[in-house]
């Protein structure tokens, strides 16, 4: 039998009625009101004529709708596309377009910002551009959307587990967003896979403070619902509003990206007796240096979980148990994955020697949207071919290097940022370092740091790069500058944009 998700969330209503199953602000829905209000969506969506496989995207901020729309695309068979609300005209119209959307959630804000630039849009009809978070008065606005829709379940339809659950686009750190493909049994194996790494059970309460829209955040969304846990959902990040919502709800489960750790480990209120329900508390989306993890663990020992990973399908998971005995590490691949590290000619290397990381496992996806070509360039004899430097120890655990296009090569030696920018935030005084490559004469390559500081910090870029020179392990590994910034820029992933550091680098040297 096929593993499918279009009837899940009917499964929990029938079992786990009474449950409360979604938090979002004030609204509070058990399993069978979450349920009654997916269905009456998907009937809407089939009444509208989107059919199995048909391409239905959302553009929108967090929001109880885009949870329903989520689960009511795919109980229809639809995939389910979800996109950014941050993009502009041209960005958006493009990935629209790539994705062969045929209907669109978005924002009014979004629809003026596309204004007639609807026309490029190839395949989404007038009538099918539905607002969400307007005056509800409009023809075109949710609420008359579902309006005399039946709560009664859809037309389920035949689904293998092949099918598409998603098309996930990449959060874009470096050239063109790509399309990246789930099936239903890909995200079927993220809720199991991941329930039992992160020990989650029904009786879990997850909370989810970042934007859904980025893959990271089905890291811990797809358990929490394929297990029938609840799921509290914020519109945004506030730290001082998590940290409430933890203490208040009695939270289990939450998933951060670093910049959100950085924030909570300045947060007053950051302490075990607010924190003292969690069960875990997973970082993922990008490398969070050590002191910070330390920092985290004094405070809720035992507790910490980093998972390195792809929206392509590869992961590996730190435990909580292996925190104190593999220091610096990002973990090891689940059962049912593996991992290998190899050289420019895909020759597998030794414990210790830092190479391409390389994984297969139940969670990989079926390549990118209409790319064959870089399809099969990244996934080759059913391996994930990363882009990700790293090394394995004599236990198998990975610990990462950089990606591969950040590599430095400084007189023809391999300079890997990640360890500048390590020995970087052991200073008391730097809240984030980020390290990057410039051209230089001598060199060929010469290391850079961008710092952002402590704001009550009272240091110069000179005494910061000397500290710096004085704790690398090497000659090569010097840094010749050191770039005071206000904030790093990011993405909507929350992954630093080092390709962003450079430029403004570069014209402040001008």
């Amino acid at each position: 039998m096929p593993t499918t998700l279009e009837k899940l969330i009917e499964r929990h209503a029938r079992y786990r009625a009474d449950k409360l199953a979604v938090i979002f602000g004030d609204q509070r829905l058990t399993w069978a009101q979450f349920n009654a209000s997916v269905n009456r969506l998907a009937n809407a969506l089939q009444a509208r004529g989107i059919d199995k496989d048909d391409k239905v995207a959302t553009a929108l901020p967090n929001s109880m709708e885009l949870l329903l729309i989520y689960w009511a695309t795919v109980s229809i068979g639809a995939v389910l596309v979800p996109l950014s609300p941050l993009l502009k005209a041209a960005g958006l119209i493009n990935l629209l377009n790539n994705a062969d959307v045929c209907l669109v959630f978005l924002t009014p804000e979004l629809i003026t910002e596309l204004g007639a630039g609807r026309a490029e849009i190839t395949r989404v009809a007038n009538h099918n551009y539905i607002l969400v978070g307007g005056d509800g008065n409009a023809k075109t606005d949710y609420a008359a959307f579902i309006a005399g829709s039946a709560e009664t379940p859809p037309d389920y339809p035949q689904l293998e587990q092949e099918d598409l659950f998603n098309i996930v686009y990449s959060s874009g750190t470096t050239g063109t967003p790509k399309g990246i493909m789930h099936s239903h049994l890909v995200r079927a194996n993220y809720g199991s896979h991941f329930a039992a790494s992160f020990r989650m059970t029904p009786e879990s309460v997850v909370l989810h403070t970042g934007s859904i829209v980025f893959n990271g955040a089905f890291v811990t969304l797809m358990p929490c619902f394929f297990l029938g846990a609840r799921y509290i959902l914020h519109s945004h990040f506030d730290v001082e509003a998590m940290i409430e919502t933890v203490a208040r709800e009695k939270v289990t489960h939450i998933m951060m990206v670093p910049s959100q750790i950085i924030a909570l480990l300045q947060s007053a209120n950051f302490n075990a007796r607010n924190m003292q329900s969690m069960e875990m508390l997973l970082t993922i989306g990008a490398p969070l240096q050590q002191p910070y993890k330390e920092a985290v663990n004094a405070v809720i020992a035992g507790r910490f979980y980093e998972l390195y990973g792809l929206t392509e399908g590869f992961v590996t998971i730190l435990d909580r148990n292996d925190f104190d005995q593999q220091p610096g590490s990002v973990g090891c691949p689940p059962p049912g994955y593996d991992i290998r590290i190899v050289d420019d000619q895909g020759q597998d290397l030794g414990p210790g020697q830092i190479g391409e990381i390389v994984g297969r496992g139940p969670a990989l996806s079926s390549g990118y949207y209409k790319q064959p070509e870089l399809t099969r360039e990244t996934f080759r004899d059913g391996w994930l071919f990363s882009g990700d430097l790293g090394y394995l120890d004599d236990s198998g655990f990975l610990y990462l290097a950089g990606r591969k296009k950040e590599l430095i090569i400084s007189g023809g030696v391999n300079v890997y940022p990640q360890d500048i920018e390590e020995v970087a935030s052991g200073h008391e005084q730097v809240l984030e370092a980020a390290v990057f490559g410039v051209e230089s004469d001598k060199w060929g390559e010469t290391p850079v740091a961008a710092i952002v500081l402590h704001a009550e910090a009272a240091l110069t870029a000179a005494e910061l790069k000397q500290w710096i020179n004085d704790r690398v392990e090497a000659r090569f590994q010097k840094i010749s500058d050191v770039f005071i910034v206000d904030q790093m820029p990011r993405n909507v992933a929350g992954k630093t944009l080092k390709h962003e550091l450079r430029e403004n680098y570069l014209a402040n040297q001008k």
